[in-house]
């Protein structure tokens, strides 16, 4: 069954079982809107009765209604029996059906209880019966049948029935127009999903209007979409550009490779010179596969985060770019700053600034590095980074034109500012004024001082 017919079921038995409450409820009030007037006729009627001295019942038993009926049981007038304590039952001269008698009626007889209003049925006729206290050891009992009312109480309760039908009919078929609507969303939603899984292009959109939950759930496809989408570019990028940067050093080294194996003579020194570079070059693959896969890593499952010292990172960071550099001084000015994060993530993107900045200084530079409120500023002493080139330094595979004949791979920065963003903060290079560069990174969405 499609949920569609579900929802209209729902809709059907919702209103079924309103109207099953309903409409009981209906016929009740309805029926005591019809009994409540002959009540009322009945207790007038007994008032008067009550007003005629018992001699008088005793003699003539008169109530003043006039020739009764056997087959009317007395009408709108009322057919009387006058019922002793000892259960004998005295009617008016010419009735002779017998108005039924229980305990209650002998408890009135003996002025043990007050009067009461119930219903019987007698020779076929349904009756409202009155039995109230008439004179000591006596109770009076007033009927008067219910022909009229019980017929319309009849026809009532066929048209509520008939209505009740209908409405569950109406709400079964509003309910299927409403799921309908209702459901647009879903049909539109499952549409894009099968489009996506037949072509695999994340491009889909669902039209999503209003603010409802099914709106919000396209919304929410629509945001999965677009990260999916984005996800996959980098990916294609991050392959592409990967493939570019490994096809000169593998074109390289294949030709240093088939020069060695070669069985031609080389002069001499160029053996070892090209063992060399194979060797260099070797190691400039190793790390751009490095960095690759720490760049694509970062793309993926985030690392757990945790209070991070960013002062004793960096402290321990600078120990570790000393030992790579001994030719460039590194100065620091650390003080204690607490950031939330990825513990890996951040002591590599600052290896990565320092490893930056000892690159760009020339022999006996010095290299500036400070802490304070969550961001790290890293300044250099070289020849600083052009304007033109200042917006596409965090580029992934971009180098300068300066850079061109350095080692590295154009990743570093780039994954410096895949760890800011990926920590809520961001990282920016500017030229510095006295020559050089200063790169600062900020997490946490801390200022920097």
């Amino acid at each position: 069954m499609s949920f569609r017919a579900r929802i209209a079921l729902a809709a059907a038995a919702a209103v079924l079982l309103v109207v099953g409450v309903a409409l009981p409820v209906t016929y009740v009030l309805v029926r005591n809107e019809l009994y409540g007037p002959i009540d009322d006729a009945l207790r007038e009627r007994a008032h008067e009765i009550q007003r005629i001295p018992p001699d008088i019942v005793a003699r003539s038993f008169n109530f003043g209604v006039g020739p009764l009926s056997d087959a009317r049981l007395g009408g709108a007038a009322g057919y009387p029996q006058l019922v002793s304590a000892s259960g004998e039952r005295i009617r008016p001269p010419g009735a002779t059906r017998a108005l039924p008698v229980d305990a209650r009626t002998l408890a009135v007889a003996r002025g043990d209880r007050g009067g009461y209003l119930s219903s019987a049925r007698v020779a076929g006729v349904h009756l409202r019966l009155l039995t109230f206290p008439y004179a000591s050891g006596y109770a009076l009992q007033v009927a008067r049948p219910l022909t009229e009312a019980d017929h319309a109480l009849s026809r009532i309760g066929r048209l509520l029935f008939v209505i009740g039908a209908v409405g569950a009919a109406a709400a079964a078929g509003l309910g299927m127009v409403a799921a309908r609507a209702v459901l647009a969303p879903v049909r539109r939603l499952t549409r894009a999903t099968q489009t996506v899984a037949e072509t695999g292009d994340l491009s889909q959109r669902i039209e999503a209007r209003g603010h409802d939950e099914l709106s919000e759930l396209a919304g929410r496809f629509n945001t999965m979409l677009g990260a999916l989408d984005d996800s996959r570019r980098q990916q294609r990028r991050l392959v592409e550009d990967a493939s570019h940067e490994l096809r000169t050093p593998l074109t390289s080294l294949r030709t240093n490779i088939e020069v060695l194996a070669s069985e031609r003579t080389l002069p001499p020194g160029e053996r070892g010179r090209l063992l060399r570079d194979v060797v260099e070059q070797l190691g400039e693959m190793t790390a751009l596969v490095t960095e690759l896969i720490e760049l694509a890593r970062g793309e993926q499952q985030p690392e757990k985060r945790q209070e991070v010292r960013l002062d004793l990172v960096t402290a321990e960071a600078v120990e570790r770019a000393r030992r790579n550099s001994p030719g460039v001084e590194f100065a620091t000015d650390l003080h204690e700053s607490t950031v939330t994060g990825a513990p890996a993530s951040i002591e590599r993107a600052v290896g990565n600034l320092l490893d930056n900045a000892a690159k760009w200084s020339p022999p006996g530079g010095a290299v500036e590095v400070a802490v304070r409120d969550g961001a790290i500023a890293v300044r250099d002493h070289g020849p600083g980074i052009a304007e033109e080139d200042l917006p596409h330094v965090f580029d992934r595979f971009y180098r300068a034109p300066s850079a061109r004949g350095m080692p590295g791979s154009g990743l570093g920065l780039a994954i410096v500012r895949q760890v800011a963003e990926s920590h809520g903060g961001a990282v920016t290079a500017e030229r510095a004024p006295d020559g050089g560069t200063c790169v600062t990174l900020t997490l946490d969405g801390a200022a920097a001082s």
